[in-house]
């Protein structure tokens, strides 16, 4: 009899290990594509030294002992390495950096009074750095969203936003930080968009998604929502190599 119910208890045990270890993985597969590989690494490393802890449990005298303890000490302290590495790995990528100080271009005058979206700074075909501070106006009865977007030489598109996401408008004027991340002297259409709010959600998620990323493929064309309009354009191109600065 008391083999019996020991039986049940390992047999108990197994199967509540291996449905833990299905939820778990489960809800990392369900999960996977929102991670970064950091808390993935953490992760893989808590899982393996799971694994090394259940395997010596011992219940009445008895572990599962499915690995020798040569392989079981080496696994646990893999997983440690790997828990330290995706912290450090995972602190230094969320590290906040220094403020940023966008430069400021030069301006246009501007004639009032204002009948649409425009650019004002930079100029057109002014020679930029790599993060300028994008200016405009609007006219008094303007309430869409405003978008800048870049379109380098490469024809895609990549919406530019500070923390509101969307340009900062107020009393008529818009700004937003704008950064660029090509060669020197290559050439950078600034395109300014009136957005409705579904647009508006388009470019925040994807600016979202994109930082969760940390990779910026950009929009081809026909991805940029209908409810987005052109209204003004200029090129300007980097006065500097602006790579990787991003």
């Amino acid at each position: 009899m008391v083999v019996i119910s020991e039986s049940r208890r390992l047999i108990g045990g197994f199967l509540l290990f291996f449905a833990l270890d299905y939820t778990f993985f489960y809800y990392i597969y369900l999960n996977f594509k929102k991670m970064s590989s950091e808390i993935i690494i953490i992760i893989i490393g808590a899982v393996l030294i799971l694994v090394a802890i259940v395997d010596s449990i011992k219940i009445r005298g008895t572990s599962l002992d499915l690995m020798d303890m040569k392989l079981k000490i080496p696994l646990a302290l893999l997983g440690i390495l790997l828990i330290f590495y995706g912290a450090y790995a995972y602190g230094v990528a969320n590290y906040p950096g220094q403020i940023e100080r966008p430069a400021v271009a030069e301006k246009r005058q501007v004639e009032y009074p204002v009948q649409s979206v425009q650019i004002i700074s930079p100029i057109k075909n002014d020679s930029v750095k790599c993060r300028i501070l994008s200016m405009g106006v609007y006219p008094d009865s303007h309430e869409k969203d405003i978008w800048v977007l870049l379109k380098p030489t490469d024809n895609l598109y990549y919406p530019q936003s500070d923390h509101t996401n969307t340009s900062h408008k107020r009393n008529g004027e818009w700004q937003v930080i704008t950064r660029f991340g090509g060669d020197k002297g290559e050439k950078y259409d600034i395109i300014v968009f009136e957005a409705d709010s579904y647009a508006s959600e388009f470019f925040s998620a994807t600016i979202q998604k994109w930082n969760e990323m940390r990779s910026f493929p950009g929009l081809e064309s026909d991805e940029i929502p209908a409810g987005a309009h052109e209204v003004d354009r200029i090129s300007v191109y980097l006065q500097e190599n602006c790579r990787g600065v991003y």
